[in-house]
């Protein structure tokens, strides 16, 4: 697929700085950019390329002021990075597909949406709706009574239990599992447990990307909840009765146990633990590794550690955690000394 600097900069909203005829049909990296290429400058630190680049292309910041002259067709929009997303989702868009591949099965109870295209080896329950222009691909299985809306896309293997609600744009890849048991049992007589039946659902709203082999468990009771516009990483736990805020992100293999509520905009990094039945703040931050045994309350607050707490103040005790051994060194030679010096003034 080919696209002239002018087409790329109206799709954008953008203004081209050279020959807007020149074409590109790729996308490459600023510092390895060739002819016919399409490349973007979001970081000033990269700014020495822009001269050297071979790219035909450039996206770059509509406040970019020019020392010396380029070689490439620049164009200038307000946010290059976001611009590239935009145009990367065009450039490589899903192959268009619709109908059903053969085998597979669909109930006859099933309803399907216009345009739907559902994969060979995929499984589509009684009473489940699918909205318009669903991409259902190979080897799914999607149980009875799920609702999904339009223009979601469910990639290979992935598993959708009874009862999930999943809303529009949404994306699940390989591997996901929405609404599997929750983690419930309860303890009987001697060390056995008794398993609690989980009779909730799993709602996940609009635009709610999930990343692969991720797991949404089922309420016990209720709807474990993930809010519009929120996107999980891959290997990340969401247990039983979870609520996620809207546009909230979560790096992989974070676990965030039962009946936990985050907050919207928050930031979690990868390998995070969070425990069950707490509050955690819209637009909270915390950094990756950490554990979070207690409710955060503060918006907006930064946090850091096991047992998470503020990042700055975790950044200077980090600082004297590293000087520990020697530390210590210093004090058994002061004692060392201190003794010394009162054996001999007993003397």
């Amino acid at each position: 697929m080919k696209f002239t600097a002018q087409r790329i900069a109206e799709i954008l909203g953008g203004t081209v700085h050279g020959d807007p005829n020149v074409e590109v049909s790729d996308i490459s990296r600023i510092e390895d950019g060739k002819p016919g290429t399409l490349s973007f400058l979001a970081n000033n630190k990269y700014l020495p390329h822009l001269f050297k680049t071979q790219a035909s292309v450039v996206l770059v910041s509509e406040n970019l002021t020019l020392t010396n002259s380029v070689s490439s067709t620049l164009i200038k929009v307000k946010d290059p990075y976001g611009a590239l997303a935009k145009l990367l989702t065009l450039v490589e868009q899903t192959p268009d597909r619709r109908g059903l591949e053969q085998p597979c099965y669909v109930s006859p109870e099933a309803k399907l949406g216009k345009d739907v295209y559902v994969g060979a080896f995929s499984y589509i329950g009684k009473n489940t709706v699918i909205g318009d222009n669903v991409l259902i691909f190979p080897n799914t299985y999607i149980s009875e009574n799920v609702s999904i809306g339009d223009e979601t896309v469910i990639y290979s293997g992935a598993k959708i239990h009874h009862n999930s609600e999943i809303g529009s744009k949404c994306i699940l890849h390989s591997g996901v599992v929405i609404g599997g048991d929750g983690f419930g049992f309860a303890p009987s007589v001697g060390s056995d447990y008794a398993k609690v039946p989980q009779v909730g659902n799993v709602i996940l709203e609009d635009q709610v990307e999930i990343g692969s082999n991720s797991t949404i468990d089922r309420a016990t009771i209720g709807s474990t909840i993930i809010r519009k516009g929120v996107k999980l990483d891959n290997l990340i736990q969401i247990a039983h009765n979870v609520e996620i805020g809207e546009d909230t992100i979560i790096a992989a293999q974070t676990g965030v146990s039962g009946s936990t509520k985050i907050g919207r905009n928050c930031m979690i990094g990868g390998q995070v633990g969070i425990i069950g039945h707490i509050q955690i703040a819209d637009k909270t931050r915390i950094a990756a590794q950490s554990g979070v045994g207690q409710s955060l309350t503060r918006e907006g607050v930064a946090y850091q550690g096991s047992p998470c707490f503020e990042v700055m103040p975790y950044q200077r005790s980090y600082v004297l955690f590293r000087k520990l051994p020697e530390l210590y060194d210093r004090i058994r030679h002061l004692e060392e000394e201190i003794k010394n010096y009162k054996t001999g003034s007993l003397e």
